[in-house]
């Protein structure tokens, strides 16, 4: 077998090797709904048992009852249904909602939150059909995307975009619309802190759900969020509508969003824990939380503003919400470091003509050629893979040694 027939059998052993080991992992998941709820569903509260999730659709809350029994009625904790009040999650939950002065329309809209969130039947299935799409996005980078004895000097028609546009409405329509909000990247960020704070029953699945989707990313550089996330799709595919083409020439700097970003997180971890503020228990993301779009979730009146900025943002800029906003984007930025497939420059061959960082809708080519310690998100998007024109960019394993000059 000549060289280029062991690298390609190399390849494909180690996908295929990751593949079984995520799919194993994501079967597990899906037999407990990778949340901790599972089969049974119910018993979200440390210290507050729930035995089942009981039907609200015969039982008619009103402001008499006390949160304890709402909270056991609906299947969560008193932490939560306080949260969900506009109360501090350490209020005494024995006491009814007009003793601590909540109005019934204020209970109504709680009801329809935390009811809008529940999960369906077939969301179980997202964990494995994330871990496919992500596997996919690596084959057809390392490989799939290159066509069979291709001259490497032509590359023009290497990574064909109609498969990745497929691929993202896939995420969109299965991933999104379908299946719901729940599961999702940023979610399985915010839930850990929560599950800390004794919002639900256990710290470990939420800690369990968030690692699933950081290995995604160590796997595949980033492209959980660059295939697979449903909203990042769908801010993909608005994107790449041919309109306003000299307005997206200008972006953000990377350090401008990335430090909104880190702060906003910042902020979070600070209001969630009460370091600063009234209410401990407070998530910040929940104002600014996209994915409620997949399950028609306008039950907090900002949330609808929200989504429109992003969507028509999308128009002008690249990904505003994965960028400026998304959690779990800042640690699966920080992943990209020990990521096991990346882009590979050769110093050797690159003549430095910026082609790629022409091609990048970020920086992240730019940074990549300048050697920056601290580049933007690459989002596995194959741009700057169709058009260097010394062969010079490849996307590989982080283990397969190149010549030197590589980065």
């Amino acid at each position: 077998m000549n060289e280029e027939g062991l690298v390609i059998k190399a390849k494909l052993t180690s996908m295929f090797g990751l593949i079984l080991v995520l799919l194993v992992a994501t079967a597990a998941f899906a037999q407990g709904d990778g949340t901790g709820r599972g089969q049974g569903g119910a018993g979200r509260g440390q210290g507050e048992h729930t035995e089942s999730v009981v039907s609200t659709e015969n039982i008619d809350f009103n402001t008499s009852n006390t949160i304890r029994e709402i909270a056991h009625g609906i299947g969560v904790t008193g932490s939560e249904l306080a949260q969900d009040l506009g109360l501090s999650i350490e209020v005494d939950k024995d006491m009814t909602l007009i003793e601590l002065g909540v109005e019934q329309s204020t209970l109504d809209r709680a009801l329809e939150h935390i009811l809008g969130h529940e999960d369906s039947e077939l969301s179980q299935w997202k964990y494995p059909i994330y871990t496919l799409i992500v596997i996919f996005a690596g084959l057809f980078l390392l490989w799939l995307g290159i066509p069979k004895n291709a001259d490497r000097r032509k590359r023009k028609g290497w990574y064909p975009q109609w498969i990745y546009t497929l691929v993202l409405a896939i995420s969109v329509g299965v991933l999104g619309f379908w299946l719901g909000k729940s599961p999702n990247p940023m979610e399985a960020v915010v839930k850990v802190p929560k599950a800390i704070l004794g919002l639900y029953d256990s710290v470990p699945p939420y800690v369990l759900a968030l690692s699933f989707f950081l290995v995604l990313a160590i796997i595949v550089n980033k492209a959980v969020c660059g295939w697979a996330c449903p909203f990042g799709a769908l801010e993909e595919l608005i994107y790449m509508l041919p309109l306003f083409k000299r307005a997206k020439k200008w972006q953000p700097p990377f350090w401008i969003t990335n430090t909104i970003r880190t702060l906003l997180f910042i902020v979070f971890i600070l209001l969630a824990f009460g370091y600063f503020g009234a209410q401990r228990g407070f998530v910040v993301y929940h104002y600014l939380n996209p994915f409620n779009l997949f399950n028609f979730d306008f039950s907090t009146a900002i949330v609808p503003w929200v989504i429109g900025i992003y969507l028509v943002l999308s128009f002008f800029f690249y990904r505003p919400f994965c960028r400026i906003i998304c959690p779990f984007g800042l640690l699966s930025w920080i992943a990209e470091r020990i990521s096991l497939n990346r882009i590979v420059i050769n110093r050797e061959t690159c003549i430095d003509c910026r082609a790629c960082a022409k091609a990048c809708p970020l920086t992240a080519a730019k940074d990549r050629l300048d050697k920056s310690p601290l580049p933007a998100d690459c989002f596995a998007c194959a741009r700057c893979l169709r058009v260097c024109p010394t062969d010079a960019i490849d996307w590989k394993w982080s283990w397969q040694k190149g010549t030197p000059g590589q980065i």
